[in-house]
């Protein structure tokens, strides 16, 4: 079994956000969010799947979510 992992998908101003994110919850992506105002949607799906998910219409990029951590406020160190 495949690792489950956390996608940041960048979709098209040209097609609504709601239904490029009804199409790819169909094809597997597990819906986190919907980031209707930078035109993103974060979810679960594992690395074939993601693969998979870049070639559905209104996809532009699927990219890792990847934490950051900025470290407490006045550190000098943000990584």
């Amino acid at each position: 079994m495949q690792k489950i992992e956390l996608w940041v998908i960048t979709v098209s101003s040209d097609r609504s956000i709601t239904e490029t994110a009804a199409r790819l919850k169909a094809e597997g992506l597990t819906i986190c969010d919907l980031l209707e105002d930078i035109g993103c949607i974060t979810g679960e799906a594992d690395n074939a799947t993601a693969q998979r998910l870049k070639h559905i219409d209104g996809v532009v990029d699927i990219a890792p979510d990847m934490p950051i951590d900025l470290g407490p406020p006045g550190s000098g160190q943000t990584w």
